[in-house]
């Protein structure tokens, strides 16, 4: 059980195995969501950098993934965000950017978890 709530970034892989087609990357971020209603009902505030990011870049004129918007903000927000998170959940296959959030996130003293049974529960 923990003390308070936790922030937790759910990090997992976006365009890797994609080949950028729209409906692949959809169902990865539909997998990575699949975890978010499970960390809540732990007692915890789950995250995607891409529930910020997304938006952003329509904003930003975003046309293409990997062009100069997606750049500027694709995994800066989620490396931003992180300066909020207490902990990464890890999820699915390879993917530097959800490795880059891991990496970012032991730097900063953020608890890494690799599983949902890792997560303690809160009870508010």
């Amino acid at each position: 059980m923990t003390e308070k709530p936790m922030m937790i970034l759910i990090a997992g892989p976006y365009r890797s195995g994609t080949d950028d087609d729209p409906e692949k990357i959809a169902a990865n971020v539909h997998f990575m969501e699949s975890f978010a209603l499970p960390i809540f009902r732990k007692g915890h505030i789950p995250v995607l950098g891409e529930w910020f990011a997304l938006p952003l870049l329509a904003l930003a004129g975003s046309k293409n993934i990997g062009d100069e918007p997606f750049d500027e903000i694709f995994h800066p927000v989620a490396v931003r965000l992180l300066e909020k998170c207490d902990a990464v959940l890890r999820v699915g296959g390879a993917s530097s950017g959800a490795d880059l959030m891991v990496s970012t996130a032991k730097e900063k003293g953020a608890q890494i978890f690799f599983s949902l049974n890792e997560i303690p529960k809160h009870q508010s």
